[in-house]
């Protein structure tokens, strides 16, 4: 069940409003991906805002609403974790655990140990045995 519902409903009706933003001239030619790249050419005239019938830009405006930031897709609040200490300061009811990249697999066992012990969500709970 997602926590923070109200919040991720108005995370949904800003995206509707949101154009989806695709790399300029991507619906022309098969080699460009529809990926977002900014256009960066002098003459360019999506980057000049010259471009009636083109896609806009990429801006800060169209961002996300702020009490639905740092909220994961599951509801729970995205909280990055490097070392079992990290753990002390969170609400299992409200946080969710990302363990860093650079943990290694020891801690991230004990890591993973203890935020089980306390019922965290674990987004990337991952634990390579083997060390290959």
């Amino acid at each position: 069940m997602a926590i923070n519902k109200q919040r991720l409903k108005i995370r949904h009706q800003v995206k509707k409003r949101k154009p989806n933003f695709v790399r300029p001239e991507s619906w022309r030619y098969d080699r460009l991906k529809q990926r977002w790249r900014k256009p960066k050419g002098v003459d360019h005239h999506q980057r000049k805002q010259k471009s009636r019938g083109r896609p806009g830009l990429v801006k800060i405006g169209y961002g996300g609403p702020r009490v639905a930031k740092y909220l994961h897709p599951s509801g729970y609040t995205d909280n990055l974790v490097y070392r079992p200490e990290d753990l002390s300061g969170l609400d299992p009811k409200v946080d969710g655990v990302r363990i860093g990249g650079s943990v290694g697999t020891r801690k991230r066992i004990q890591i993973i140990g203890l935020a089980m012990q306390e019922k965290f969500k674990i987004f990337n709970g991952r634990v390579n045995m083997h060390g290959d």
